[in-house]
């Protein structure tokens, strides 16, 4: 008999992202796009909140995990997200404002608790 393991990180991060979509569409987002890429950069969910872009960075943590917010976006990371979220805007030819949040889901599959930071990036 194999010793029962838990979920992959990997596994772990895709059912953050399923949770955090089913959070937005409760909040009233209309979901765009999930895991869009451009060149080193992946959005994990670009979504509408009215006339505004929201581009959401999704972190999955246990319960034992803990790391301010502040560490778990880097500058780099910043600097992708905004490049990607510009081409996504300008190949689509949207007209809208742009935001940058962070879902944060911490806790077990099936029992997270879901942190929402609107404007995200203007926290650090």
């Amino acid at each position: 008999m194999e010793p029962k393991r838990g979920p992959t990180h990997y596994e772990r991060g895709m059912e953050g992202e399923q949770q955090a979509v089913a959070f937005l569409r409760r909040e009233g987002y209309e979901i765009l796009c999930r895991n869009y890429r451009y060149q080193r950069a992946e959005i994990d969910i670009l979504a509408m909140q009215g006339s505004v872009l929201v581009v959401v960075e999704v972190k999955t943590r246990t319960d034992q995990f803990y790391e301010a917010l502040s560490d778990t976006v880097s500058k780099t990371k910043i600097g992708r997200l905004v490049k990607a979220a510009d081409f996504f805007v300008r190949e689509r030819g949207l007209e809208v404002e742009v935001r940058f949040d962070i879902i944060q889901l911490t806790g077990t599959p099936g029992r997270y608790t879901v942190t929402h930071w609107e404007d995200a990036f203007y926290h650090f």
